[in-house]
Protein backbone atom coordinates (compact mmCIF):
# COMPACT_ATOMS: atom_id res chain seq x y z
CA UNK A 1 0.00 0.00 0.00
CA UNK A 2 1.22 3.49 -1.39
CA UNK A 3 2.09 5.54 2.45
CA UNK A 4 3.20 9.12 1.23
CA UNK A 5 1.57 11.12 -1.56
CA UNK A 6 4.24 11.13 -3.84
CA UNK A 7 3.93 6.93 -3.81
CA UNK A 8 0.08 7.62 -4.36
CA UNK A 9 1.00 9.94 -7.20
CA UNK A 10 3.11 7.39 -8.70
CA UNK A 11 0.55 4.39 -8.31
CA UNK A 12 -1.99 7.14 -10.11
CA UNK A 13 0.40 7.62 -12.97
CA UNK A 14 1.50 3.82 -13.58
CA UNK A 15 -2.25 3.27 -14.32
CA UNK A 16 -3.16 5.95 -16.42
CA UNK A 17 0.58 5.70 -18.49
CA UNK A 18 -0.48 1.54 -18.49
CA UNK A 19 -3.92 2.48 -19.76
CA UNK A 20 -2.35 4.65 -22.68
CA UNK A 21 -0.09 2.18 -23.78
CA UNK A 22 -2.93 -0.55 -23.76
CA UNK A 23 -5.30 1.39 -25.84
CA UNK A 24 -2.06 2.52 -28.22
CA UNK A 25 -1.09 -1.79 -28.47
CA UNK A 26 -4.88 -2.45 -29.39
CA UNK A 27 -4.86 -0.26 -32.30
CA UNK A 28 -1.36 -1.28 -33.92
CA UNK A 29 -2.56 -5.18 -32.93
CA UNK A 30 -5.71 -4.35 -35.37
CA UNK A 31 -3.21 -2.60 -37.75
CA UNK A 32 -1.27 -5.57 -38.18
CA UNK A 33 -4.42 -8.06 -38.99
CA UNK A 34 -5.24 -4.96 -41.61
CA UNK A 35 -8.93 -4.43 -39.99
CA UNK A 36 -9.48 -0.64 -40.51
CA UNK A 37 -12.86 -0.51 -38.93
CA UNK A 38 -11.58 -1.68 -35.66
CA UNK A 39 -8.30 0.45 -35.77
CA UNK A 40 -10.13 3.41 -36.56
CA UNK A 41 -12.38 2.88 -33.57
CA UNK A 42 -9.52 1.72 -31.26
CA UNK A 43 -7.91 5.21 -32.44
CA UNK A 44 -10.68 6.79 -31.22
CA UNK A 45 -10.36 5.79 -27.97
CA UNK A 46 -6.49 5.81 -27.93
CA UNK A 47 -6.69 9.60 -28.94
CA UNK A 48 -8.88 10.58 -25.94
CA UNK A 49 -6.42 8.10 -23.51
CA UNK A 50 -3.30 9.79 -24.77
CA UNK A 51 -4.73 13.63 -24.62
CA UNK A 52 -5.99 12.86 -21.00
CA UNK A 53 -3.02 11.34 -19.99
CA UNK A 54 -0.93 14.71 -21.66
CA UNK A 55 -3.38 16.98 -19.99
CA UNK A 56 -2.56 14.93 -16.68
CA UNK A 57 0.94 15.91 -17.15
CA UNK A 58 1.76 12.44 -17.35
CA UNK A 59 3.37 12.10 -20.32
CA UNK A 60 4.74 15.25 -22.33
CA UNK A 61 2.22 16.56 -25.03
CA UNK A 62 4.40 16.01 -27.46
CA UNK A 63 4.85 12.31 -27.23
CA UNK A 64 1.10 12.46 -27.05
CA UNK A 65 0.75 14.20 -30.41
CA UNK A 66 3.58 12.17 -32.21
CA UNK A 67 2.04 9.03 -30.83
CA UNK A 68 -1.35 9.94 -32.23
CA UNK A 69 0.32 11.39 -35.22
CA UNK A 70 2.09 8.00 -36.12
CA UNK A 71 -1.04 5.66 -35.74
CA UNK A 72 -3.08 7.98 -37.65
CA UNK A 73 -0.76 7.53 -40.48
CA UNK A 74 -0.73 3.87 -39.72
CA UNK A 75 -3.98 3.68 -40.17
CA UNK A 76 -4.74 5.55 -43.11
CA UNK A 77 -1.94 3.26 -44.60
CA UNK A 78 -4.39 0.14 -44.59
CA UNK A 79 -5.75 -0.63 -48.25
Amino acid sequence: MANSKQSIKRARQHSQRSQARTAVKAVRNAIAENNKESATELLKTAEKVLDSTAAKKVIHKNAAARTKSRLVKAVQAIS
